[in-house]
């Protein structure tokens, strides 16, 4: 890829939990950054982070994606995690991508997208589909299911004693630090040897909810009981999370930790020193 110094970078979702893990990253390289944010009340959140070039507007927004493209090199891409026909904004963005000139795209997918079962990992298959016949150059990131997803859960975990999540107490998942993804994304972006890979990315451990109420009783000092959150039939829930919980309710998602270790040159991040980190924050 070009010198850092004449590589601008867009983060799509820029003040989201996930793409603004990657402006750090990619700050630390010297790289431009242009921040894609959804709402004005964004601006002030990668602000924070050290970027002045910031577009607002909605990825299914023509006018505002060809704004935010203009000029850029390269594109870090994620989708909101409740994102409406994510499959078909995905591939209207990647034809605005190659119609502005970009060269290339870093593209935040999830672990097993050919899950059909799971729409939110069936739709980010199209898009892979789009950029491989954009004729751009890309990487595919296939992250596991983040450590991130339990930080919202820890305070409540530690006034109860108890950690529930709507799915089998004996479901094992492989799971990650998205700030080893954000790594291996602003790498992705800035050198070459990650060019056309599709790369699995989790951390060691295969664990369920068991494994985990362990491992933070071990963490936080007391013990911590794992169960299965039921959902109220008038819950209303969204059909895609209704058929993801079935769905993890009978199997597991799992996956190989040497491809990230093999990136990051570097033991991944545990999951027992991410509940420290958020042990230590109260």
């Amino acid at each position: 890829m070009q010198a850092s110094k004449t590589l601008k970078v867009l983060a799509v979702g820029a003040a989201g939990p996930s793409a603004s893990m990657v402006i750090p990253e990619l700050m630390q390289r010297k790289v431009s950054v242009r921040a894609f944010v959804h709402k004005p009340e964004d601006e002030p959140t990668v602000q924070k982070l050290g970027v002045s070039d910031v577009v607002v507007g909605e990825l299914a927004d023509a006018g505002a994606v060809a704004k935010a493209l203009d000029g850029v090199n390269a594109v870090f891409y994620i989708a909101p995690a409740a994102l409406a026909n994510e499959a078909e904004v995905g591939k209207q963005f990647v034809a605005a991508a190659k119609q502005a000139g970009v060269r290339r795209v870093v593209f935040s997918s999830v672990i097993h997208p050919v899950l059909s079962e799971l729409a939110n990992h069936a739709d980010k298959a199209p898009v892979e589909e789009a950029l491989i016949d954009s004729g751009m150059e890309y990487v595919f990131l296939h992250p596991a299911m983040f450590f991130q997803n339990i930080g919202a859960s820890w305070t409540k975990m530690k006034e109860t004693g108890v950690y529930g999540e709507p799915w089998s107490t004996e479901t094992r998942f492989s799971r990650i630090d998205y700030r080893d993804v954000a790594e291996v994304a602003a790498i992705a972006l800035t050198e070459d040897r990650l060019l056309y890979g599709t790369f699995e990315l989790c951390a060691e451990g295969i664990l369920n909810r068991h494994d985990l109420a362990a491992l933070m009783s071990q963490v936080v000092g007391k013990p911590i009981k794992a169960i299965k959150v039921e959902i109220p039939a008038q819950a209303n829930m969204p059909p895609k999370l209704t058929r993801m919980f079935a769905w993890y309710d009978k199997h597991a998602l799992l996956g190989n930790s040497t491809t990230l270790r093999a990136i990051l040159g570097r033991e991944p991040r545990t999951l027992k020193s991410f509940f420290e980190e958020l042990n230590a924050q109260g």
